[in-house]
């Protein structure tokens, strides 16, 4: 039996019956999944096979799912035409992108990966990022300016969380698409700053802890209590009275245009003011030196008031406070001046 040849136009017309090529876009439905790929049914078109990377990322495909592929290859070794769910999704997804970046609407997302600048998103096949900065007071990753691998940390606990976010730039030609969760809250928080006023007392946790004070999520609000907010007396290390995740009491000391300046301390009383009736002008009293300027020196009295004894004090236009004192000594002194209403003693040498 003699054997046909298969010609040019042979391929051809097979190609042809099928209607397959390169970069046209096709209909099936997904036959069966496997871990690194999954097989398209295109009926009198055979059978495409779509690699894992080529699925795109936050999309659960189940047999018998419809599908739309672009065709990358029409025929490999084994028969199949290489097939890519992504680029199909791309070519229509610009579309759907554009039209949301027009109309502000809020979309939800869930970023596939992060790195230390914000959050990697695939969203209608079309590639995009979410700067750390555009991230809303409950998920900014509040930490020391050295930690930077628990930012990293925090950022990949956001992966696959569902987002709300509005596209804050989308330019087609240049393949590039910016997301903003603070976009997509800040019309609710408008009615939360209605519904506060300096004064209240707000409760809320704790996202941060940083050199110079706290950062706490108040109902989607940010709030930062300064160093000099946490307690009565002299923190040196934020994070010895606070740590993330706990919930906090703050009194509202300060409204800015989108954050809120909190106080722990004003919640309590005032323990200077008590402490303060010790001390009379020209009394003596015994304190501890705390700090050595070359202006004076701090010297603490009781628990909760320090006070400065000025160079000026010291006998010697020329004295050196690091020469006369001794940081962590015990000196007497004499009270010169309590000034109430600016929480300042003036001490003199005893």
């Amino acid at each position: 039996m003699a054997t046909k040849t298969i010609t040019m136009d042979d391929l051809l017309q097979e190609e042809a019956a099928t209607g397959l090529e390169n970069g046209v876009t096709v209909e099936g439905k997904v036959l069966s999944l496997k871990k690194h790929e999954a097989l398209i049914d295109l009926g009198a078109q055979g059978v495409g096979i779509v690699p894992r990377r080529e699925i795109g990322f936050n999309r659960n495909l189940k047999e018998g799912d419809s599908v739309t592929a672009s065709v990358v290859e029409t025929e490999l070794d084994d028969g199949y035409s290489l097939l890519s769910l992504r680029k199909a999704l791309k070519d229509r997804g610009w579309d759907v992108v554009d039209e949301i970046a027009t109309s502000g609407e809020v979309i939800e997302i869930q970023p596939y990966d992060a790195n230390r600048g914000g959050l990697l998103i695939e969203y209608e096949g079309v590639r995009g990022f979410l700067p750390v900065s555009q991230l809303s007071a409950e998920h900014y990753p509040r930490v020391g300016s050295s930690d930077k691998n628990e930012i990293l940390q925090r950022l990949n606990s956001l992966k696959e969380k569902t987002l709300k976010v509005r596209i804050l730039d989308a330019d087609r030609k240049n393949n590039k698409l910016i997301f903003s969760e603070k976009e997509a809250v800040k019309d609710g928080l408008a009615e939360r700053f209605d519904k506060i006023a300096v004064g209240d007392t707000v409760s809320g946790v704790v996202t941060g802890v940083v050199d110079y004070g706290v950062f706490v999520n108040v109902d989607g609000i940010e709030g930062l209590i300064h160093i000099s907010e946490i307690s009565w007396e002299r923190v040196s290390n934020p994070a010895d009275y606070v740590k993330p995740g706990q919930t906090v009491q703050a009194k509202i000391i300060a409204i800015d245009k989108d954050r809120l300046s909190l106080s722990l301390k004003q919640l309590q009383d005032d323990p200077w003011l008590s402490e303060l009736e010790k001390f009379k002008k020209g009394s003596k009293v015994e304190g501890t030196v705390t700090r050595i300027t070359p202006f004076g020196a701090f010297v603490q009295i009781s628990p909760s008031v320090e006070a400065l004894i000025h160079v000026s004090e010291l006998g010697k236009e020329d004295a050196d406070p690091e020469k006369v004192f001794k940081l962590n000594e015990r000196k007497d002194f004499k009270v010169l001046e309590v000034d109430k209403e600016n929480r300042k003693i003036s001490l003199g040498l005893a």
